[in-house]
């Protein structure tokens, strides 16, 4: 239950402080937490992040008061963090659908963003097969992307990237040259309050990566990114078998934070973060993914 007062205690600070500049470490001390860890657990548990929670309050907050018709725009404005009223009015535009000067009128609807609460809850003693395991480094190849903006707009563009012809060509190649057309990786990294860097592809033979042109020509070897990953320790968890394994892949990693990470003995540490995909043509209910998760224990 430690990890759940830890939560709440930093949600309680964002409130207590909104008007103010918030900063990650401290706010992480009260979840007993390091800064990394608290913000990738937060962010999975919740669907958006530290910063556009602290965002979408204030804009919240924000909406109340100018709909009271008595404060000016660009008190408003300072009070919650904006050095311009530019700024603020794109903000507030892109939150509430209409402009600032605009949310003193009553027929205008605002937005309201709700304060978190966080609450225990006993559910259903499910089974998770997990283990702790070492890689050794690794080199991936593909195509990468970065995806910005909203929670359900950075789903969207992923989706599309997936789906995208040149994408899935280049994926399909890339994992027949690397001997094992059942297995894809992808990875998330250089992730921040607007959003991630995304690499799809797979750990290609050196032979093979000096004849990358040969099989899927210049141009599309000239848009491909190696990521090179170090040593590291996961914590790997594999999904059900099932067709539909793909589409659960945020709820299992919900699953496991709520399960496996919230004890206190591993914390997430700033590493790509890894999916590993077993697809099975022949029977695709047999197909599942490998979330690897990179930790430390808690010292």
């Amino acid at each position: 239950m430690d990890w759940i007062r830890g939560m709440q205690r930093a949600i309680d600070y964002v409130e207590e402080h909104l008007t103010e500049p918030i900063d990650y470490e401290q706010l992480s001390a009260y979840a007993y937490s390091s800064s990394y860890h608290f913000q990738r657990v937060f962010s999975i548990l919740c669907g958006f992040t530290v910063g556009e929670y602290i965002r979408n309050r204030r804009l919240s907050l924000a909406g109340a008061e100018l709909a009271k018709g008595n404060t000016k725009v660009i008190d408003v404005a300072l009070k919650y963090g904006y050095e311009s009223p530019d700024s603020f009015a794109k903000a507030f535009y892109k939150f509430h659908g209409v402009l600032p000067s605009e949310a003193k009128n009553n027929g205008n609807r605002l937005k309201s963003f709700s304060r978190l609460a966080l609450k225990f809850s006993l559910e259903g003693g499910t089974v998770m097969n997990y283990r702790i395991e070492e890689k050794d480094e690794m080199v991936l190849t593909g195509y990468k992307r970065r995806f910005a903006g909203a929670p359900s707009e950075r789903y969207e563009q992923q989706h599309d990237f997936m789906v995208n012809g040149e994408t899935r060509f280049v994926r399909y190649a890339l994992q027949g040259m690397s001997g094992d057309c059942s297995l894809e990786y992808s990875a998330v990294f250089n992730i921040d309050d607007d959003g991630y860097e995304y690499l799809i592809g797979s750990v290609i033979p050196n032979y093979f990566s000096s004849h990358l042109e040969k099989t899927i020509g210049k141009i599309n070897a000239e848009k491909l990114h190696v990521l090179s990953i170090s040593k590291q320790t996961y914590l790997v968890v594999e999904s059900e078998r099932s067709a539909k394994c793909m589409q659960e892949h945020l709820d299992l990693r919900k699953q496991v934070v709520c399960d496996l990470l919230t004890d206190h003995k591993y914390h997430m540490v700033d590493k790509p973060e890894i999916t590993v995909y077993h697809y099975d043509s022949n029977n695709t209910n047999d197909s599942y993914i490998e979330l690897w998760l990179p930790i430390e224990n808690n010292k």
